[in-house]
């Protein structure tokens, strides 16, 4: 019997971290890919749990919380970043992480389904709305960073800030109404489709 590999001596990392970032004497770069290595086994364990979860409570509220948790690392290094002033990288983050999800994973997950069975199937009503929600996550960046290079490419001024909370506003309202109708008013239209 083959023992698993397992991602736990990654903990370690965590105290190892704190330490480093303390120190004061330690490059950005090693503390960076000391904090990147530390992350790994907690987003392993949100993995796991939204998939214990996803057993007990069916599909759609467990690929919401998959999808919810799944992307906790990005939001931790964005409040980070965000509180440190760092506003471009936080859009880069967002925009690299909405097409990993874009590109990456939908676009292997062709090719690994394409491998194993000559046609596919699709919920066609979920392909839709995950599309509309991505249209509205890259329009959400798109608007602001334009507003920004017209208006006030050197600083941030008060119509611009004003901008960006209105459409944080409107990204969460999309997504309150998203899961409504995902989870209360259309659950069926969600419903996973065979092979």
């Amino acid at each position: 019997m083959a023992l698993k590999p397992s991602f736990h001596w990654l903990f370690a990392f965590i105290p190892i971290t704190v330490a480093l970032e303390h120190s004061g004497s330690v490059r950005a770069p090693i503390l960076f890919f000391s904090a990147a290595i530390a992350i790994i086994p907690i987003a392993r364990l949100i993995v796991l749990a939204t998939e214990h979860l996803a057993t007990r409570t069916g599909d759609a509220i467990g690929g919401l919380l998959n999808a919810t948790f799944g992307n906790a690392p990005e939001l931790i290094i964005a409040l980070v970043a965000l509180r440190a002033g760092y506003y471009e990288m936080v859009r880069a983050s967002l925009i690299g992480a909405i097409l990993a999800n874009l590109l990456l994973a939908l676009g292997l997950s062709f090719l690994l389904g394409g491998v194993r069975y000559r046609d596919q199937k699709y919920n066609a009503a979920a392909a839709r709305t995950y599309s509309t929600m991505m249209l509205i996550a890259v329009i959400s960046l798109i608007v602001p960073s334009a507003f920004s290079r017209s208006f006030a490419p050197e600083s941030t001024i008060r119509q611009e800030q004003l901008l960006n909370v209105g459409v944080a506003l409107v990204l969460l309202l999309a997504y309150g109404l998203y899961l409504v109708f995902a989870l209360k008013t259309h659950p069926g239209a969600f419903a996973r489709c065979g092979p």
